[in-house]
């Protein structure tokens, strides 16, 4: 099957021929024919699949067929989890569209929201948009999704498991129950099949590889390691094998930081990029990453979903995420659209539980490799034990007056006025004077004072 008998309009046709598409991916095949129909649709698909074509092409199918007379209005609104997904489908859906006459825009926070202001007083008829920003201009009257026609939800899981359910349910209220709706998402938990069910009428589902299962293409490995030898593994790995593209996940966001800061310290050019990071610093090092110029992106996993680079030769899992279907996700990263790659996971003597989870969902173990110097029978033996118990965060430690003392010493813990900025002395100061002030009031006549 080729892109032409898919019954496509001839300017995405033209389009499409000049980026280079010549057969539809499996679920892009299975996906167009019915969404040109105006079926609603539930999608099953790994990362990396083609996605992105599968919903984008037919909706830009059926706009054009139907042009909209008078001023732009919004007719299509994709929301995804993240900033980047957001400029990656906005990228994409540009390129499809280059011969037609739809105009789209990315909308997402962490950015000055004046230029996105300025795009929709010219008009768009394509809006994709992270929820929460969204609900943010929704809000302020900047966004009108009263002739939305075509919803799409794309990596619907990751938006519920970041807390976006309730943003969605308020921007459902928002559109037209007469719409063609598609929900996109690469496992379909308890939670999506609610979403899928208040919101889709009467869907077709496609599932194009079992949930939760990784990419065939792809060669793991894994590789136990004490945790305090992590860092000087993961910078063996990087100067013995000299990979082109290496993306490293991290747990945390604190942990990113570090890690590409030491991986500077050995000569490794590595960058960070995770939720903290500012929008441009997010896209330098992703512009960066895609051109060649940085060898190591070092993220959490607000990227799993996030960093569409078609050449990513390695994806090192530092820290194995305590969420199986998470690995599913970051591997992915790499064998796009069905090329090869090789991922390896670090597994330290505190993770031998997430790593029971993760080969129990992706039902194979994966291949230890003991090749490396840093090999820790110590970390293979705990594998399966439960993960150590976080110490919790209990907050900030009583604060003692000035006056307090401890072990014989004097405090050096500033007292509430201090610490306050004075309003709660304050606050003291004017309620003394006040008790002082009636205590010295002078007595009603006829009484002696003694």
């Amino acid at each position: 099957m080729d892109f032409s008998s898919l019954n496509l309009c001839q300017p995405l046709q033209d389009a499409l021929d000049e980026i280079g598409y010549v057969s539809p991916t499996p679920i892009q095949a299975q996906a167009i024919p019915d969404l040109i129909e105006g079926r609603d649709m539930l999608g099953c698909a790994q990362t990396g699949t083609g996605k992105t074509a599968a919903f984008a092409l037919p909706i830009l199918n059926a706009m054009a067929k139907y042009p909209q007379d008078g001023p732009r209005r919004i007719r299509t609104l994709v929301m995804c989890p993240t900033r980047e997904l957001a400029a990656q489908i906005h990228d994409n859906i540009e390129q499809y569209a280059r011969y037609l006459d739809i105009r789209s825009m990315a909308m997402f926070g962490g950015v000055s929201q004046r230029p996105q202001e300025r795009n929709l007083r010219r008009g768009v008829d394509i809006l994709v948009a992270t929820p929460g920003r969204l609900l943010d201009l929704i809000s302020q009257r900047y966004v009108d999704l009263s002739h939305v026609r075509f919803l799409v939800l794309d990596e619907a899981d990751r938006m519920l498991d970041m807390g976006f359910i309730r943003d969605i349910r308020k921007i459902l209220a928002q559109i037209p129950k007469k719409r063609q709706s598609l929900l996109f998402s690469a496992t379909i938990p308890r939670s999506i099949v609610d979403l899928s069910n208040d919101m889709l009428h009467n869907p077709v589902s496609v599932s194009i590889t079992p949930e939760s299962t990784t990419v065939e293409a792809i060669k793991q490995s894994l590789m136990f390691v004490m945790r305090s030898d992590k860092r000087d593994l993961l910078t063996y790995l990087i100067q013995e094998e000299s990979p082109e593209k290496v993306l490293v996940f991290c747990r945390t966001k604190h942990g990113c930081n570090r890690v590409s800061r030491q991986l500077g310290q050995d000569g490794i050019d590595a960058l960070p990029i995770h939720g903290n990071k500012s929008q441009g610093a997010r896209e330098n090092a992703l512009r960066r990453f895609r051109n060649g110029t940085l060898q190591v992106l070092v993220a959490t996993d607000v990227a799993s979903r996030g960093i569409d680079v078609s050449d990513i030769s390695h994806v090192i899992n530092l820290d194995l995420p305590n969420e199986p279907e998470v690995y599913v996700h970051r591997i992915g990263r790499t064998g796009r659209a069905g090329r090869g790659g090789i991922t390896i996971a670090f597994c330290d003597e505190n993770e031998g539980e997430y790593l029971r989870g993760i080969e129990k969902m992706i039902r194979q173990d994966i291949p230890v490799d003991e090749s490396h110097p840093f090999h820790s029978e110590k970390a293979r033996s705990r594998k399966g034990n439960k993960a150590p118990k976080k110490h919790q965060n209990r907050g900030r430690g009583r604060r003692y007056p000035r006056h307090h003392k401890s072990n014989g010493k004097r405090s050096n813990v500033k007292s509430n006025q201090q610490t306050n900025g004075g309003r709660n002395g304050r606050r003291r100061n004017r309620s003394r004077k006040q008790n002082k002030h009636r205590n010295n009031k002078s007595p009603r006549r006829g009484k002696r004072t003694s």
